[in-house]
């Protein structure tokens, strides 16, 4: 059976799992949160002085691959703010109206979070730009030429908008956000105090080389570290001493088939596919979403990001060419890659 992107345990987009393990391994702090130091010292300085003049923080836009941290910040945000935070996405308001109840639902001072911020449609984005920069909304009551336009006021609050593809932002909404900030991969030493902070909220006993080696395997993500942590404790409880050495979590995940890279069997079709079918490349992201029978939004957002900052995967304007560190890592030669 062919593995898809929604079996991966490897897969950075958000699970129920997830859901359930996330809220208690959340840093509620700036101070407790770990990583993203440039954007930590940049909204440290935007909270304190929002703070001294009373206000609300300014709108802020957090842009990158899935699972580094969007929410958490925008969580922080209101802790830090001693507000309340309000949880939509951008897929789910699907009419003005819609959004209009979210946002007079809101207090002073809250924080509403919109995951997916891109997919908003045009007409419930355009309500957004009011709101945002006057803190109001025009509401329409009634239809044809009875209809009337009530203005609504708002009171004060800040929007934080999380995308994983910021290119699709129109510009008027990318504009009204004062404070725009990428969130970048996390280096192994910081996953692995994150992991050693979370096996301590979950009761287990680890190593520091056991925590490493997960952070090793973890794709610079700290969703996908607490993942396969929750599964290399499973294999230390059963088969083990309860214990997360270096072996053990070796053991587990090249069981679970993640290699020392944080590459897994996903990853290995996309670069084998590009070699062995279209020769190493340029390839087009269409054509090989095609070729592995996966979506190429997915392709794009959930495996090319780690390929190519880690270099195995280059993307050109005539398409996707594997590199050389690809064909070493699969063991190809670059004069056998097509037969």
């Amino acid at each position: 059976m062919v593995e898809t992107i929604e079996q991966r345990v490897i897969t950075t987009e958000f699970t129920e799992e997830d859901s359930r393990i996330e809220n208690s391994l959340r840093p509620r702090l700036l101070g407790e949160y770990i990583g993203q130091e440039s954007l930590k010292q940049t909204l440290a300085v935007y909270m304190e002085a929002a703070k001294t003049r009373g206000e609300p923080l300014d709108h802020v836009l957090l842009y990158g691959p899935p699972g580094l941290g969007k929410t958490t910040l925008a969580g922080i945000i209101a802790n830090e703010m001693g507000t309340h935070m309000k949880i939509t996405s951008g897929p789910a308001i699907e009419h003005p109206g819609e959004m209009a109840a979210v946002l007079t639902k809101l207090g002073k001072g809250d924080v509403l979070f919109i995951d997916e911020i891109h997919r908003l449609n045009r007409q419930v984005e355009e309500h957004l730009y009011s709101a945002m920069e006057d803190f109001a909304i025009d509401i329409v009551i009634g239809k044809g030429a009875g209809a009337k336009s009530i203005r609504l006021d708002l009171p004060p609050f800040t929007l934080v908008g999380a995308t994983t593809r910021v290119g699709m932002l129109t510009a008027p909404l990318r504009d009204r956000f004062g404070v725009i900030h990428r969130l970048e991969f996390y280096t192994p030493k910081e996953l692995a105090t994150i992991i050693e902070h979370s096996a301590g909220v979950l009761g287990v006993e680890i190593e520091p080389a056991g925590a490493m080696e997960i952070a090793r395997r973890s794709r610079g993500t700290p969703r996908l570290a607490n993942r396969l942590l929750k599964r290399v404790r499973d294999f230390a409880q059963v088969r083990y001493d309860g214990r997360i050495t270096r072996e053990v979590a070796d053991h587990t995940l090249t069981l679970l088939k993640v290699d020392k890279f944080g590459l897994d069997q996903m990853d290995q079709r996309v670069l084998d596919t590009i070699i062995g079918k279209f020769g190493g490349g340029p390839v087009g992201l269409d054509t090989l979403a095609a070729a592995l029978g996966e979506d190429a939004g997915t392709l794009e957002d959930v495996c090319e990001p780690y390929l190519i900052q880690n270099g195995f995967l280059q993307r050109t304007p005539r398409g996707r060419i594997a590199t050389e560190q690809a064909y070493l890592h699969l063991g190809v030669s670059r004069e056998t890659d097509g037969e």
